[in-house]
């Protein structure tokens, strides 16, 4: 707590030096740029932001290892602000779906498991940005697509770069960037789309760069995205399933210009987020899912989600020549969220509560219970899933590029200080049933469900060389992480925590190599390969093992002309596959315990090819088109017994739980010098919510769908455009999981239309 108070006045003191110092300060156009250039050693410098990979599509062919970007031109053409839709786009990718809008996403890499995506890291501008990355990373906060200018994701050798987890990948969010006009004026966007359901949704933003002075410039931008709906689902007794999002980010940056020598840069970003969600855990039983997918119990009419959450970062970059540069960033994320939602049910006076995922699970042994989750005479206890996050840091990378020989080398060092805490503080309310109507009967006390607090520290080092001789670029590299975590446990009847404590401990260091390859046949033919070293820290408070594997990959990259074509093999060799018990893996267990799943077998194939068939039809108009594969194989390969509800008692040559075999994304467009129109078609093949393999029963079975989006966009006037979405144009009816409590829809037919005004 104390570094948490020292940290915002820190930033605080921080931010305000810098603004007054602001001519000895400057900044890179922006996060999203990336230039090359030669160094005065001859060596072509790649001058990411720091802790990026990629930066741009064309950087992505010069990645050792597995890299996606997906461009704000490609984001734009949907609107989407569902990150599940979104990430359709890049292969390797598990998604296990939830509310239908991507506010809870659960993304899986390479058949890692999707679970509030705790086994990949998710960044914002290169920056740690789940609520508690080591001590909870699970925890339910996402940066809002609907604010997002781009995305790249990294899987493979690459992928050890960040940390803490390495076993599957991490995912990159690049925030709206400061506007790099020509004419160094203001500019910006509107846009706003409404619908069915209710949906408003506005999204602006207006910047840019003014000279400050001969050799300072300063760039300002502020953007806004209020986001609302009435929900898709249908309550029993009548009420609202949907939400409000209010988003808000402003920039501050200052650059050097050409005529001050040393290019050195600064930025300063504020975003502040706040959530009102009617979103429950509750499900359906298959049969009433078959009968009506979108309706919802009455059991789940108090349920609410609130989040509020809070970003400040600093960042400060130097060239001290084209050889050597330094980039610093200085970070703090507050997330508060309270999560109040149906936790069991019971006959009134009966002597236990029954979880509504065994009451949905097995409706024939929990019909008297069931029937109270629908309305009839019976006690409803709701817990207050109430938890405060923070996290803090700071990391700096040191690049150079020096040449030995014929050998061209670019190396980067980097250092990461990093402090995270969960603090659950949660009751229990009880609610009587009757005639399909809720009443409160008991609060609970503060604190008496749940009262404690989870701690991490850590100390992360990174080094990678990127190796240029001749055709051949080899990047190998070796990160280190040493991380103390602590869980603090109260009595449920010491709210105010002053009594005694349990106190459990433990401590990991652990160093995590990794090496990738690219050979340059031609300057059309790639051949990519790499391995490295996968790993998941174990929790606070847990007793069991990392995660550990290690992963291989190995394929070709082809572009020439309008043609683009990557094909991977990989093969992760799990020696032991952890599981966290969460509420939103249906319970079952103790929350936060985890199980060893042993030795598992993850293989795949991801394929992507693009082609422009503007060329081949001989036409004005570009035809772009485009095929995004994936196929899947993971398999565990000892026996045990688990209570950890989506493995269950495991037998070699189970198959893992919400992996499927096979998924493709089709995507089309026609663009036209003032219009352009675009289709995508998503495959999903069926899996199952639950480990086992041969014939998938019924309420374990995932179904399989093709869902197919349809946009449009007219330029009416210059700067002035109108927009058509249709989502699910076929109204697929389909079930995306079982968990957290029952089974859940897909979103139907949504259809969307609006205006975009620029400047």
């Amino acid at each position: 707590m104390a570094f948490r108070t020292t940290f915002r006045s820190f930033a605080g003191v921080l931010t305000a030096t810098t603004l007054w110092a602001a001519p000895a300060l400057s900044q890179e156009p922006s996060p999203v740029t990336v230039s090359e250039e030669e160094s005065s050693a001859g060596v072509k410098v790649h001058t990411l932001e720091g802790l990026l990979v990629t930066g741009s599509a064309e950087s992505v062919q010069e990645v050792g290892g597995s890299a996606t970007f997906v461009s704000k031109e490609e984001i734009e053409k949907f609107s989407y602000t569902d990150i599940n839709r979104t990430l359709r786009l890049v292969p390797g990718l598990q998604i296990q779906e939830e509310d239908g809008y991507g506010l809870r996403p659960n993304i899986g890499i390479r058949g890692s498991g999707s679970d509030r995506n705790n086994k990949i890291v998710i960044m914002e501008d290169g920056v740690l940005m789940a609520p508690a990355p080591y001590a909870a990373p699970a925890a339910y906060y996402f940066p809002h697509m609907g604010r997002i200018e781009a995305i790249e994701v990294v899987k493979g050798p690459a992928a050890i770069k960040y940390g803490p987890s390495t076993v599957a990948g991490a995912i990159n969010l690049f925030s709206t960037s400061i506007p790099d006009g020509d004419e160094r004026s203001l500019s910006g966007s509107l846009k706003v789309l409404g619908g069915e359901d209710s949906t408003l949704r506005v999204h602006g933003y207006g910047g840019g760069w003014m000279s400050l002075s001969e050799d300072w410039d300063v760039g300002i931008l502020a953007e806004t995205l209020q986001d609302r709906t009435d929900g898709f689902k249908e309550l029993d007794g009548g009420g609202d399933t949907g939400y409000r999002i209010q988003d808000y980010l402003a920039k501050l940056a200052f650059k050097s210009t050409a005529e001050s020598g040393l290019r050195q840069s600064f930025e300063f970003k504020v975003q502040r987020s706040d959530e009102v969600s009617d979103e429950t855990y509750l499900g359906l039983t298959p049969a009433d899912f078959a009968a009506n997918p979108y309706r919802r119990y009455a059991a789940s009419q108090v349920d609410e989600m609130n989040v509020d959450h809070l970003t400040l970062q600093a960042s400060h970059r130097v060239d001290f020549s084209n050889d050597l540069n330094l980039t610093t960033t200085l970070y703090y994320n507050d997330t508060s969220r309270a999560w109040y939602k149906i936790n069991d049910a019971r006959l009134t006076g009966a002597p236990a509560w029954t979880s509504i995922s065994s009451i949905v699970g097995d409706p024939s042994a929990n019909a008297a219970e069931l029937a109270v989750l629908k309305g009839a005479a019976g006690e409803i206890r709701v817990r207050n899933n109430n938890r405060e996050y923070y996290s803090a840091g700071i990391q700096s990378v040191l690049g150079s590029a020096f040449l030995t020989g014929d050998i061209a080398h670019y190396l980067e060092l980097s250092v990461r200080y990093h402090e995270d805490e969960e603090d659950r503080f949660q009751n229990d309310d009880v609610y009587t049933m009757a005639g399909g109507q809720m009443t409160l009967t008991t609060a609970g006390a503060p604190g008496s469900q749940d009262n404690r607090v989870g701690d991490a520290k850590a100390w992360s080092f990174f080094v990678q060389d990127t190796i240029d001789w001749g055709k051949l670029t080899v990047t190998p590299g070796l990160r280190y992480e040493t991380i103390r975590l602590r869980q603090t446990r109260w009595g449920a009847a010491d709210p105010g925590r002053t009594g005694p404590a349990t106190v459990a401990e433990n401590t990991v260091d652990v160093f995590i190599p990794g090496a990738g390859a690219v050979y340059y046949l031609n300057d059309a033919w790639q051949i990519i390969g790499g391995v490295h070293r996968g790993f998941v820290a174990p929790g606070t408070g847990s007793t069991s093992d990392a995660e550990r594997s290690i992963n291989y990959e190995a394929g070709f990259r082809y572009g020439a002309g309008a043609l683009n074509l990557e094909a991977v093999g990989f093969f992760n060799d799990y020696s032991n596959l952890l599981g966290t018990c969460t509420a939103s893996t249906g319970g079952g267990c103790a929350i936060g315990a985890q199980f060893d799943g042993g030795e598992v077998d993850v293989k795949g194939l991801e394929f992507t090819a693009g082609y422009d068939a503007a060329e081949l039809l001989d036409t004005a108009w570009s035809i772009p088109v485009a095929a995004i594969y994936t196929y899947t194989d993971a398999e565990f390969k000892t026996s045990f017994n688990s209570g950890f509800g989506p493995w269950g008692n495991v037998n070699v040559g189970d198959e893992l739980p919400y992996v499927p075999d096979h998924q493709l994304t089709l995507t089309a467009g026609v663009e036209g010098e003032t219009w352009r129109a675009n289709v995508i078609a998503n495959y999903v093949g069926e899996t199952r919510s639950v480990a086992g393999q041969g014939a998938i029963p019924d309420n374990q079975l995932i179904n399989e769908r093709i869902v197919l989006d349809l946009s449009a966009e007219v330029d009416i006037v210059p700067g002035v455009s109108l927009i058509g979405i249709v989502e699910n144009v076929t109204d697929e009816v389909y079930n995306v999981s079982f968990d957290p409590a029952g089974a859940r829809p897909g979103k139907p037919r949504t259809v969307l239309g609006g205006i975009r005004f620029t400047f």
